[in-house]
């Protein structure tokens, strides 16, 4: 990517952080203050050529291979989590890993994202120095830019440590829709691995779980994987990331969007051990509990082999299986084949399971 810009207002004054241990509100008053965290912190952690890095905006030229495309997609996202750090992860690879997934879930290849950071009075600047690095270390990964961001202060115990808001953008085109109001009869529903991994990882790492659980976040960039299976197949009609919800309110969503009824294997859907393990004890249910790294792509039958050969490639899709398909129109609702052949139906999540994991 050529003749980028990052955009912190104010980040052209080399000022050096005070208050080199914690955030402080004076940190939030756009002053000295806010001007060195952003020279000390985020210019040093986000670093991409620009001539002018402390104006409001961010101007951008996309390279002449991008010129074709024909559609801008934009994504928007805020993430919180407690706590910032996490088996497999923190809240800064989550927002960015978060955004990136939004952007290709729309069939387009991600390629900036703006930052705006809330910080609470008393955060460590070591634990935002961590956060800022691991977002531009899952940047890399994704092959993006963050190149605009902005910062806010507020009192002791009025955030929980520190909240991200994202917007992402990207180019496409595939030459078909993609979204959840394109699934098709018959449709193979594709899942990219095992479930349950983030919400289980969070939960462990708060402590309350009672009991040790060795399982780390999957959270990942999923655009790679993305490309591969768009090169492979134009009969990729639905991609969704099931975060918040898990499995079984993403697929719920979809089903209404669409006005189909969808119908999964239980005994396809892969679930680690030591996840299912957890839930049994908590009296959870895996196909509830959040993901980071994972997806879910309805597809045409003919073409579901291919798009598997290209998943399987993918270290993020090595475990890809097909777990269910689209069998009936107007329905909208989501059914659960059970190990026993019976069948129930999968609601959609009421309530929060697990606060505050995306």
């Amino acid at each position: 990517m050529d003749n980028q810009v990052i955009s912190f207002p104010g980040a052209n004054c080399p000022i050096p952080l005070t208050h080199k241990d914690q955030i402080v509100m004076g940190h939030g008053s756009g002053g000295k203050m806010t001007h060195a965290l952003i020279q000390d912190i985020f210019l040093q952690a986000f670093k991409n050529p620009s001539p002018n890095p402390g104006d409001d905006g961010a101007v951008i030229s996309l390279p002449e291979r991008l010129m074709p495309f024909q559609r801008l997609v934009l994504s928007t996202d805020s993430h919180v989590v407690s706590p910032l750090f996490f088996p497999g992860g923190d809240i800064g690879r989550l927002a960015v890993c978060g955004t990136v997934n939004d952007v290709s879930m729309m069939g387009a290849i991600p390629l900036f994202m703006t930052a705006g950071f809330i910080l609470e009075e008393g955060l460590e600047i070591s634990k935002l120095q961590q956060i800022a690095n691991s977002m531009q270390t899952a940047a890399e990964e994704a092959g993006i830019q963050i190149i605009a961001g902005d910062t806010k202060v507020v009192q002791r115990g009025k955030a929980d440590g520190l909240y991200i808001n994202t917007t992402g953008f990207g180019v496409r085109n595939y030459p078909n829709e993609i979204g959840g109001a394109f699934a098709r009869l018959g449709d193979k529903i594709i899942l990219s691995g095992f479930i349950g991994d983030h919400g289980i990882a969070v939960l462990s790492a708060r402590g309350e779980l009672g009991f040790a659980a060795d399982v780390a976040s999957d959270v990942a960039p999923l655009n790679h994987l993305v490309g591969s299976m768009l090169a492979a197949s134009q009969e990729i009609h639905v991609l969704r990331d099931p975060t918040r919800g898990g499995l079984a309110t993403t697929l719920n969503e979809i089903a209404q969007q669409s006005g189909v009824r969808i119908t999964i294997n239980e005994t396809s859907i892969p679930v680690h051990p030591s996840v299912q393990s957890a839930c049994e004890i908590l009296g959870f249910d895996p196909i509830y509990v959040a993901n980071e790294g994972k997806l879910i792509a309805f597809v045409s039958p003919a073409d579901t082999d291919n798009i598997l050969t290209a998943m399987h490639s993918d270290i993020l899709g090595k475990d890809a299986v097909v777990i269910g398909e689209v069998e009936e129109k107007a329905s909208s609702r989501v059914l659960l084949r059970t190990s026993i052949g019976t069948h129930r139906v999968i609601g959609i999540l009421s309530g929060e399971m697990l606060p505050r994991i995306c």
